[in-house]
């Protein structure tokens, strides 16, 4: 996590309590999922008494829907991180690869920080909550919004019809996390870490050479 962690903060003089709790909240989830963030827990990691929090937060599920933004953050910066590796200059094959660095930061984030992914999306309760600027990256965009200007990207060029923007859009979201999800709390959990990367990788560049073939006509 790039933020300052919570065992970083126990020593501070309540100046912004809040903050902390959130910090302390996303250690908890980090380890232990969001389940694991409780506000006699985060009030304990914090170093302050259980009855402060409440002048915050009203309960367990207000502070993990402040953990799950801050979570949801740390995903934008994952996939932010994954495109700025992008190197083409072919303006078609770069838009394809920033595309493909969508799914494997969204990945990368799942299998490096379970606990934090598994918290992310504890908020997004509506389509309204993915363009929630609490949930921006350092370039101001959310995850979803990441996903929307790669595709977008993809719409401008002539490789995709405006008309399919949402389509695949829900349908790169609903893969990539499907698979996330099966490879940290499901039946591939077991698996090493290596075979899960690669299954990862595949998933990705699959889906998007599906997509694109499948919208190989004129755009329109």
């Amino acid at each position: 996590m790039s933020r300052t962690s919570a065992s970083d903060k126990r020593s501070y003089h309540h100046g912004d309590l809040r903050a902390a709790l959130c910090l302390a909240g996303y250690e908890l989830a980090a380890a232990g999922g969001a389940q694991a963030v409780t506000l006699r827990a985060a009030t304990r990691l914090a170093g302050v008494s259980p009855a402060a929090a409440y002048r915050h937060f009203a309960s367990h599920d207000d502070l993990r829907l402040a953990v799950g933004a801050m979570a949801m953050a740390e995903l934008a910066r994952s996939i932010e991180r994954h495109q700025s590796a992008v190197t083409a200059t072919e303006p078609e094959t770069r838009a394809k690869q920033r595309l493909v660095a969508v799914g494997d930061g969204y990945i990368s984030f799942a299998l490096d920080t379970p606990g934090a992914f598994d918290v992310a999306l504890f908020g997004l309760f509506t389509m309204e909550h993915a363009f929630d600027p609490a949930t921006m990256g350092p370039t101001g965009r959310t995850p979803f919004e990441l996903l929307t200007d790669a595709i977008g990207e993809l719409v401008a060029l002539g490789l995709l019809p405006p008309a399919s923007a949402e389509a695949v859009a829900i349908t790169c979201w609903s893969s990539v996390h499907g698979f996330a999800t099966l490879a940290t709390s499901g039946p591939l959990r077991e698996h090493p870490r290596t075979e899960l990367d690669a299954m990862g990788r595949q998933i990705v560049r699959g889906l998007t050479v599906s997509l694109l073939s499948s919208f190989s006509g004129p755009a329109g």
